[in-house]
Parts: C-alpha cells; structure tokens; sequence
C-alpha cells in the first residue's frame, strides 16, 4: 500500500491511500492542496509513505476518462484483466563525464529507447537503497547523495513481456544522485530490462529517442533538452 501525507509548514493536513491507477498529484488537487514530494520511506516490506510539502490550492475535479490501452488489448481481454501496481525508483545520475543513460532491452515494451537507471523496488527495499543497486546492477557505477526529485504516475491497461494483460499502475519515484567516480558503464544485469548503458553529456541528450517519461525527469532536474 502506498500512502500519501501532506504537510503544511511541517503540520499534516492531509493523509490517504493511493488508489490504483491514482496520480498523487491529481488526488492532493482534489482536496485543494498542491506541492512537491519531499521524501519516500518504506513503513514495512510492503507498505511506502510519500510525502509532500504542500500550499492550499483550488480544488481540481478529478478528471474522469477511460484508462488508456495497448491497440492488441482485446475484449476479452479487458474481462479477464489483472491489476497490477509496480513501484519503481530511478535516479537523474550526475558525473563529470555527463548523465547516465540506459538503453531498453527487447524484454521491454519500449526497445531501443533510452531511459535513466532504475527499476523496480524489492520487497522491504528502501527508495534510495534502490535506487543505488539498480544503478549498479544496470551500469556498474557507485552513486551517492541519492535524493527524491518527484514521483510521476502512469495508468494504462497492456500486455506484459509474460503475455499476461495488466491493468497496470506504474509508481515511479525519480530522484537525483552523484557518481563521483565514473567508469566506462558496464550492464551487470545481462538479460534484464538494460541492453546498454553511456555517460552523455547535457547538449547531447536531446539527440537520443527517450523513453516517454525521461524529459519531464530531467525537467525537474533542471536539465533543459536542446536538439542540436
């Protein structure tokens, strides 16, 4: 279960489960509240926290639409669905050679597309904790000062590399973190999600086909995408 707690000058004004298919930010403009995530900790092997500094805002209805679908979902398909919320940590990885970068494996729905390093959390694992094995298992770097960015939501109903339909629930909590001794990167993890790993410099990530939530991640991190 994944929990949401607004803070207003370090007092809670707000608590609530995060519903699947929910987007935190949309369900906090709800209850006329907006603001930034500040922190994600594990609260037991199943169970996060994530916290947001808020301000009152106007309240905003909730739009309602029908969840998005891959084009070979079929109706059948759609009555047999399986919900299923994945939380994932990722990290805007800083170094003197540039931004590190993952490419996607073809055991991924997205092949060829370039993302940043992360995946998804174990059982009981810490964000952060995260966040420093996976950039390790996928590029063989050490990061350091692993900080929550912002947490991005995506709801959609598709087809998982098993074959199986999800009504899935993707929780991606971004972060920013430090390479203080890059290397030449090196995948680890052979035949998982990651196929290839670079360092890239700032001016050139505009150059790379980037998996769908990487601009607004790097956004955040005041990384401004400028093709050349």
């Amino acid at each position: 279960m994944i929990d949401i707690v607004a803070l207003q000058a370090d007092r809670e004004v707000v608590r609530f489960a995060l519903e699947h298919g929910a987007d935190p930010a949309t369900e906090l403009a709800t209850r006329g509240w907006s603001g930034r995530a500040v922190s994600a900790t594990r609260t037991s092997s199943d169970d996060l926290t994530i916290t947001y500094a808020v301000r009152p805002g106007s309240v905003a209805q909730a739009p309602l639409r029908d969840v998005p679908h891959d084009d070979d979902v079929t109706l059948d398909d759609l009555a047999n669905v399986v919900p299923y919320q994945r939380i994932a940590a990722y990290a805007v990885v800083r170094s003197s050679r540039g931004i590190l970068a993952t490419e996607l494996s073809a055991r991924t729905n997205a092949a060829g597309l370039w993302n940043l390093p992360g995946g998804g959390l174990d059982p009981g694992e810490d964000p952060g904790a995260a966040v420093v094995r996976e950039v390790h298992e996928e590029t063989g770097q050490h990061v350091v000062d692993v900080q929550l960015l912002t947490v991005m939501t995506r709801h959609w109903v598709g087809r998982a590399p098993s074959g199986r339909v999800e009504d899935f629930h993707a929780v991606r909590l971004f972060h920013t973190a430090h390479c203080p001794e890059p290397t030449d990167p090196v995948v680890h993890d052979v035949g998982g999600s990651t196929s290839a790993a670079l360092w890239v410099p700032e001016t050139e990530l505009a150059n790379l086909p980037l998996a769908h939530s990487v601009p607004d991640a790097l956004a955040a991190a005041g990384v401004a995408l400028r093709p050349l």
